[in-house]
Protein backbone atom coordinates (compact mmCIF):
# COMPACT_ATOMS: atom_id res chain seq x y z
CA UNK A 1 0.00 0.00 0.00
CA UNK A 2 1.37 3.24 -0.60
CA UNK A 3 1.78 6.26 1.66
CA UNK A 4 -1.15 8.09 2.98
CA UNK A 5 -1.49 11.41 1.13
CA UNK A 6 -1.52 14.92 2.77
CA UNK A 7 -4.85 15.18 2.17
CA UNK A 8 -5.84 11.59 3.27
CA UNK A 9 -4.16 12.12 6.79
CA UNK A 10 -5.44 16.00 6.93
CA UNK A 11 -9.09 14.16 6.33
CA UNK A 12 -8.52 11.14 9.31
CA UNK A 13 -7.27 14.20 11.67
CA UNK A 14 -10.42 15.94 10.69
CA UNK A 15 -13.04 13.26 10.97
CA UNK A 16 -11.51 12.58 14.67
CA UNK A 17 -11.92 16.47 15.69
CA UNK A 18 -15.43 16.31 14.53
CA UNK A 19 -16.02 13.31 16.55
CA UNK A 20 -14.61 15.05 19.55
CA UNK A 21 -16.04 18.21 19.00
CA UNK A 22 -20.07 17.09 18.29
CA UNK A 23 -19.61 14.29 20.59
CA UNK A 24 -20.68 11.98 18.10
CA UNK A 25 -18.38 8.87 17.46
CA UNK A 26 -17.10 8.52 13.67
CA UNK A 27 -15.50 5.46 11.51
CA UNK A 28 -12.53 4.07 12.14
CA UNK A 29 -9.86 5.76 10.46
CA UNK A 30 -7.73 2.68 9.40
CA UNK A 31 -10.13 2.69 6.35
CA UNK A 32 -8.30 5.93 5.21
CA UNK A 33 -4.63 5.30 6.44
CA UNK A 34 -4.36 1.26 6.08
CA UNK A 35 -4.98 -1.01 9.06
CA UNK A 36 -1.43 -1.37 9.89
CA UNK A 37 0.13 1.71 9.21
CA UNK A 38 1.98 3.08 12.35
CA UNK A 39 3.65 6.08 10.51
CA UNK A 40 0.33 7.35 8.94
CA UNK A 41 -1.23 7.03 12.35
CA UNK A 42 1.38 8.87 14.31
CA UNK A 43 1.27 11.69 11.67
CA UNK A 44 -2.50 12.00 11.99
CA UNK A 45 -1.66 12.20 16.00
CA UNK A 46 1.02 15.28 15.51
CA UNK A 47 -1.40 16.86 12.67
CA UNK A 48 -4.06 16.86 15.77
CA UNK A 49 -1.34 17.99 18.38
CA UNK A 50 -0.72 20.82 16.42
CA UNK A 51 -4.11 22.03 16.20
CA UNK A 52 -4.62 21.51 19.81
CA UNK A 53 -1.27 23.62 20.54
CA UNK A 54 -2.40 26.08 17.72
CA UNK A 55 -5.73 26.49 20.03
CA UNK A 56 -3.89 27.78 23.30
CA UNK A 57 -3.51 23.89 24.51
CA UNK A 58 -0.26 23.45 26.49
CA UNK A 59 1.08 19.86 26.75
CA UNK A 60 2.45 18.63 30.11
CA UNK A 61 3.59 14.95 29.02
CA UNK A 62 2.47 11.66 27.47
CA UNK A 63 1.22 8.88 28.06
CA UNK A 64 2.22 4.74 27.26
CA UNK A 65 -0.48 2.55 25.71
CA UNK A 66 -0.64 -0.82 24.51
CA UNK A 67 1.21 -1.88 27.41
CA UNK A 68 -0.43 -5.69 27.92
CA UNK A 69 1.17 -8.57 25.74
CA UNK A 70 -2.83 -9.23 25.29
CA UNK A 71 -3.54 -6.44 24.31
CA UNK A 72 -1.09 -6.00 21.86
CA UNK A 73 -1.21 -9.71 20.16
CA UNK A 74 -5.42 -8.65 19.92
CA UNK A 75 -4.03 -5.51 18.07
CA UNK A 76 -1.33 -7.27 16.18
CA UNK A 77 1.48 -5.22 17.17
CA UNK A 78 4.91 -6.33 18.93
CA UNK A 79 5.49 -2.63 20.73
CA UNK A 80 3.64 -0.19 23.28
CA UNK A 81 2.34 2.90 21.30
CA UNK A 82 1.96 7.04 22.79
CA UNK A 83 -0.27 9.81 23.54
CA UNK A 84 0.22 13.17 24.16
CA UNK A 85 -1.24 14.65 27.97
CA UNK A 86 -2.40 18.19 27.71
CA UNK A 87 -3.19 19.93 30.68
CA UNK A 88 -6.76 20.49 30.47
CA UNK A 89 -6.79 16.37 30.67
CA UNK A 90 -5.52 16.66 34.19
CA UNK A 91 -7.79 16.53 37.19
CA UNK A 92 -7.12 16.39 41.01
CA UNK A 93 -7.58 13.27 43.25
CA UNK A 94 -11.66 12.86 43.66
CA UNK A 95 -12.49 16.03 41.69
CA UNK A 96 -15.95 15.77 40.34
CA UNK A 97 -15.93 14.54 36.19
CA UNK A 98 -18.70 16.10 34.08
CA UNK A 99 -19.27 12.77 32.03
CA UNK A 100 -20.13 15.01 29.20
CA UNK A 101 -16.81 15.75 28.39
CA UNK A 102 -15.90 11.87 26.94
CA UNK A 103 -17.75 10.21 24.03
CA UNK A 104 -16.77 6.48 25.55
CA UNK A 105 -14.97 5.96 28.32
CA UNK A 106 -13.18 3.25 30.39
CA UNK A 107 -10.82 3.32 33.48
CA UNK A 108 -7.62 1.93 34.75
CA UNK A 109 -5.35 2.28 37.18
CA UNK A 110 -1.72 3.19 36.02
CA UNK A 111 1.84 4.61 37.88
CA UNK A 112 2.38 8.44 36.97
CA UNK A 113 6.26 9.50 36.60
CA UNK A 114 6.85 13.42 37.38
CA UNK A 115 10.46 14.11 35.76
CA UNK A 116 12.73 16.28 37.05
CA UNK A 117 15.56 15.72 34.18
CA UNK A 118 15.43 16.01 30.52
CA UNK A 119 15.72 12.47 28.57
CA UNK A 120 17.14 13.37 25.35
CA UNK A 121 19.67 10.53 24.73
CA UNK A 122 18.82 8.08 21.59
CA UNK A 123 19.43 4.86 24.22
CA UNK A 124 18.41 5.30 27.88
CA UNK A 125 19.41 3.10 31.18
CA UNK A 126 17.66 2.78 34.38
CA UNK A 127 20.08 4.66 36.22
CA UNK A 128 19.17 7.43 33.47
CA UNK A 129 15.80 7.12 34.34
CA UNK A 130 16.27 7.08 38.29
CA UNK A 131 18.25 10.29 37.87
CA UNK A 132 15.58 11.71 35.81
CA UNK A 133 12.13 10.91 38.03
CA UNK A 134 11.20 13.25 41.01
CA UNK A 135 8.36 11.76 41.67
CA UNK A 136 6.32 8.40 41.46
CA UNK A 137 1.92 8.88 41.71
CA UNK A 138 -0.89 6.60 42.00
CA UNK A 139 -3.20 7.49 38.50
CA UNK A 140 -6.13 7.03 36.83
CA UNK A 141 -6.28 7.17 33.25
CA UNK A 142 -9.42 7.68 31.71
CA UNK A 143 -9.07 6.61 28.08
CA UNK A 144 -11.81 7.27 25.90
CA UNK A 145 -12.14 6.69 22.03
CA UNK A 146 -13.39 8.62 19.29
CA UNK A 147 -14.13 5.82 17.27
CA UNK A 148 -17.26 4.51 17.40
CA UNK A 149 -18.20 1.38 19.62
CA UNK A 150 -14.01 0.96 20.55
CA UNK A 151 -14.10 -0.93 16.95
CA UNK A 152 -10.18 -0.13 16.95
CA UNK A 153 -6.89 -1.37 15.04
CA UNK A 154 -4.00 -0.26 15.97
CA UNK A 155 -3.99 2.99 13.45
CA UNK A 156 -7.23 3.98 15.03
CA UNK A 157 -6.20 4.24 18.65
CA UNK A 158 -2.58 5.42 17.55
CA UNK A 159 -4.24 8.66 14.84
CA UNK A 160 -6.82 8.99 17.97
CA UNK A 161 -4.06 10.25 20.36
CA UNK A 162 -3.59 6.95 22.03
CA UNK A 163 -7.66 6.80 22.34
CA UNK A 164 -6.68 9.65 25.36
CA UNK A 165 -9.43 10.90 27.50
CA UNK A 166 -8.41 12.48 30.64
CA UNK A 167 -6.17 11.68 33.76
CA UNK A 168 -6.59 12.10 37.49
CA UNK A 169 -2.84 11.89 39.73
CA UNK A 170 -2.56 11.24 43.83
CA UNK A 171 -1.87 14.03 45.55
CA UNK A 172 1.32 12.16 48.08
CA UNK A 173 3.91 12.17 45.74
CA UNK A 174 6.58 9.29 46.94
CA UNK A 175 10.27 8.81 45.73
CA UNK A 176 10.60 5.93 42.98
CA UNK A 177 13.34 4.37 45.68
CA UNK A 178 11.28 4.01 48.09
CA UNK A 179 8.38 2.06 46.15
CA UNK A 180 8.59 -1.38 44.19
CA UNK A 181 6.92 -0.53 40.75
CA UNK A 182 7.63 -4.68 40.09
CA UNK A 183 5.90 -6.32 42.74
CA UNK A 184 3.25 -3.50 43.53
CA UNK A 185 -0.41 -5.07 43.51
CA UNK A 186 -3.07 -2.86 42.25
CA UNK A 187 -6.92 -3.03 42.70
CA UNK A 188 -9.64 -0.95 41.12
CA UNK A 189 -12.70 -0.48 43.33
CA UNK A 190 -16.24 0.67 42.03
CA UNK A 191 -17.83 1.84 44.85
CA UNK A 192 -16.12 -0.79 47.41
CA UNK A 193 -16.45 -3.17 44.72
CA UNK A 194 -12.86 -4.71 43.15
CA UNK A 195 -13.42 -4.49 38.78
CA UNK A 196 -9.90 -4.82 38.13
CA UNK A 197 -6.70 -6.09 39.54
CA UNK A 198 -2.84 -6.05 38.75
CA UNK A 199 0.54 -6.01 39.62
CA UNK A 200 3.65 -3.75 38.41
CA UNK A 201 4.59 -6.33 36.37
CA UNK A 202 1.41 -6.58 34.29
CA UNK A 203 2.50 -3.20 32.68
CA UNK A 204 5.17 -4.30 30.07
CA UNK A 205 6.95 -6.52 32.52
CA UNK A 206 7.55 -3.06 34.83
CA UNK A 207 6.43 0.16 34.52
CA UNK A 208 9.96 1.53 34.24
CA UNK A 209 10.45 -0.88 31.19
CA UNK A 210 7.67 1.22 29.70
CA UNK A 211 9.19 4.42 30.66
CA UNK A 212 12.66 3.65 28.84
CA UNK A 213 11.05 2.64 25.91
CA UNK A 214 9.02 6.03 25.53
CA UNK A 215 12.18 8.05 26.37
CA UNK A 216 14.23 6.30 23.55
CA UNK A 217 11.23 6.65 20.85
CA UNK A 218 10.23 10.12 21.92
CA UNK A 219 13.96 10.78 21.51
CA UNK A 220 14.70 9.29 18.25
CA UNK A 221 11.60 11.10 16.92
CA UNK A 222 13.18 14.46 18.22
CA UNK A 223 10.32 14.76 20.30
CA UNK A 224 12.39 13.96 24.17
CA UNK A 225 10.74 13.92 27.24
CA UNK A 226 11.74 16.68 29.39
CA UNK A 227 12.03 18.13 33.06
CA UNK A 228 8.18 18.57 34.53
CA UNK A 229 6.59 16.15 32.13
CA UNK A 230 3.99 13.87 33.42
CA UNK A 231 4.20 10.23 32.12
CA UNK A 232 1.59 7.63 32.15
CA UNK A 233 3.07 4.16 32.33
CA UNK A 234 0.60 2.10 31.09
CA UNK A 235 -2.28 0.01 32.98
CA UNK A 236 -1.46 -2.47 36.12
CA UNK A 237 -4.10 -4.42 34.90
CA UNK A 238 -7.88 -4.43 33.03
CA UNK A 239 -9.77 -1.78 31.74
CA UNK A 240 -13.60 -0.85 33.13
CA UNK A 241 -16.03 0.52 31.61
CA UNK A 242 -17.42 3.91 33.33
CA UNK A 243 -20.47 6.39 33.59
CA UNK A 244 -22.09 8.66 35.33
CA UNK A 245 -22.34 8.48 38.77
CA UNK A 246 -19.33 5.54 39.19
CA UNK A 247 -17.07 6.82 41.68
CA UNK A 248 -13.68 4.63 41.18
CA UNK A 249 -10.79 4.07 43.62
CA UNK A 250 -7.71 2.21 42.98
CA UNK A 251 -5.24 1.58 45.85
CA UNK A 252 -1.28 0.67 44.53
CA UNK A 253 0.88 -1.25 47.10
CA UNK A 254 3.15 1.75 48.23
CA UNK A 255 1.71 4.62 46.37
CA UNK A 256 -1.33 4.97 48.01
CA UNK A 257 -4.72 5.82 46.67
CA UNK A 258 -6.33 7.79 43.83
CA UNK A 259 -10.12 8.57 43.35
CA UNK A 260 -12.30 9.45 39.92
CA UNK A 261 -16.03 10.91 40.50
CA UNK A 262 -17.95 11.09 37.57
CA UNK A 263 -21.08 13.37 37.83
CA UNK A 264 -24.73 12.64 37.84
CA UNK A 265 -26.36 13.77 34.61
CA UNK A 266 -28.28 15.89 36.94
CA UNK A 267 -25.34 17.03 38.45
CA UNK A 268 -22.76 17.88 35.43
CA UNK A 269 -22.26 21.61 34.96
CA UNK A 270 -23.86 23.24 32.09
Amino acid sequence: MSPASSSTLQAAAEQLRRAAETGQPCAPVRGLLGEGDVDAAYQVQTLNVRHAQAQGRRLVGSKIGLTSLAVQRQLGVSQPDFGRLFADMALCDGEEIDSRRLLQPKIEAEVALLLGRDLDHDKHTLADLFRAVDAVLPALEIVDSRIAGWDIRISDTIADNASSGLFVLGNRPRRLADVDLLGCGMTLELRGEPVSVGVGAACLGNPLLAALWLADTMARRGEPLKAGDIVLTGALGPMAPAKAGDVFTARIQGLGEVSARFASLQGASS
